[in-house]
């Protein structure tokens, strides 16, 4: 446990300590994405795009149900190590592990249940079901390892040990990387065989986040007794779990009513939507790590009563998000129709692209504050905040946005949804940090 990281070193120095292994790892994420997609559009058939496109929802919600235990957990232990409970901060971790596994065993087997009214719901036509079936069901089959590895993921930064988190998930990306031309071409199963290294990717993860914990950690561990003894623990951590996994469930949600107002432009425009989605997550993922990878952080502080350190990791956080954003936004604008090209020269799917890739990096200038907020209320137990952000970015604004905005401009006002979403957000953030700063210090 680097304890003098936590109280001591400097804020910059701490905070990006901190984060930088996770955006790391987020990046090598988004590499894999890259990657992943430009293998399947390697097709050349925009229905089997479209296929997988629309499946992404389900991807996001597995991440979903393993926040509960991953940010609920990370959350409640380290605010304990602030407090120097490392006895209940050990259980704590075991009964998040232990609740992980058997929540992606359930999660799996409604998944396969439902597996056709599912993917009707989210838009599968007579043209792309094929493809979404295909992949649904090794992504199905895979949930309880995604989200699991969920859980060590978080886990081990509350022991400054993000640099070996890193390493893991970095792992698990390279051999996704490599299995997908093999499973996709070489044996030809096309979508099936995206899914398919993506659900093995993440057994990877998984062994080697247990091999991690066994071999280096000091608090976090995997002892199903120390975990039956912290069941107690539960409230505390779900209070600020399903706020967390609520973020992805909307993120679901917004993938979901989107593909279906896109529906009327055709499948080229969702196509689009799922490369300029994946785009996007360069910018996208490297400010979610940077916002969340200081989690732990904000935590300690907190747990310590430290309100000076405190506000300085707050200021620090939202500057750097700031400025980062601003970097991002301006970068992509330029280089949107070369990235679209790279993977489709439809020229229906690159213009269509190009725009929701412009657009969204608006959303790129504006998303810090929301990001930064919700990660702060996470780590201060503060349920209410935490699931009014998590329900608004992606939920109650983004709906009402896309809604009044895609009735007065069409499919510009589709695409200009998110960013009035975020904007939103930030203002109700904002309101809830200084309410949170006067309540507790």
């Amino acid at each position: 446990m680097e304890r003098d990281l936590f109280e001591k070193a400097p804020v910059p120095q701490a905070y990006l300590k901190l984060a930088v292994p996770v955006v790391l790892a987020m990046v090598l994420g988004v590499v894999y994405n890259f990657v992943d997609t430009w293998f399947i559009s390697l097709t050349g058939d925009s229905n089997l795009v479209a296929g997988v496109s629309i499946c992404s929802p389900i991807f996001v919600l597995s991440i979903a149900m393993g926040d509960i235990w991953g940010l609920g957990g990370s959350s409640l232990i380290s605010r304990l190590l602030g407090e120097h409970r490392d006895e209940e901060a050990g259980g704590a971790s075991a009964f998040c592990l232990l609740s992980a596994f058997i929540t992606g065993i359930v999660f799996m087997a409604v998944m396969l249940l439902f597996r056709d009214p599912i993917l009707v719901a989210l838009g599968a036509n007579e043209a792309s079901m094929p493809h979404a079936s295909a992949y649904y069901t090794w992504i199905a089959l895979g949930t309880p390892f995604i989200i699991f590895q969920m859980i060590p993921n978080n886990q081990l930064r509350t022991e400054g040990l993000a640099k070996l988190g890193m390493w893991a998930a970095m792992a698990g990306s390279v051999a996704n990387m490599i299995m997908d031309p093999i499973f996709i071409f070489d044996l030809g199963m096309g979508a099936a065989g995206a899914a398919l290294a993506t659900s093995l990717s993440n057994v990877l993860n998984c062994v080697l986040y247990i091999i991690i914990i066994k071999k280096k950690c000091h608090v976090v561990t995997l002892d199903v007794k120390r975990a039956i003894a912290s069941a107690g623990k539960v409230g505390e951590v779900l209070k600020i779990g399903i706020p967390a996994s609520v973020t992805n469930i909307m993120n679901s949600l917004a993938m979901l009513v989107t593909n279906r107002a896109l529906e009327p432009y055709g499948n080229e425009c969702i196509a689009a939507m799922g490369i300029a989605f994946k785009i996007n997550m360069i910018s996208l993922m490297t400010l979610i790590g940077f916002a969340f990878g200081g989690q732990p952080l904000f935590g300690y502080a907190f747990g310590s009563k430290d309100r000076d350190r405190f506000k300085g990791i707050l200021k620090f956080a939202y500057l750097f998000e700031a400025g980062l954003g601003t970097v991002f936004a301006i970068i992509l604008f330029f280089v949107a129709p070369f990235l679209v090209r790279f993977f489709m020269s439809d020229p229906v799917v690159v213009e269509a692209g190009t725009s929701m890739i412009r657009f969204m990096q608006l959303s790129s200038i504006l998303v810090g504050v929301p990001l930064v907020s919700t990660c702060v209320c996470q780590a201060v137990g503060n349920a209410s905040g935490s699931l009014i952000l998590s329900l608004s970015r992606q939920g109650i604004a983004f709906l009402a946005a896309i809604y009044v905005l895609s009735k007065l401009f069409g499919f510009n006002g589709i695409l200009l949804a998110q960013p009035a979403a975020d904007f939103l957000t930030g203002v109700v953030a904002i309101i809830i940090i200084r309410d949170i700063l006067k309540k507790f210090f």
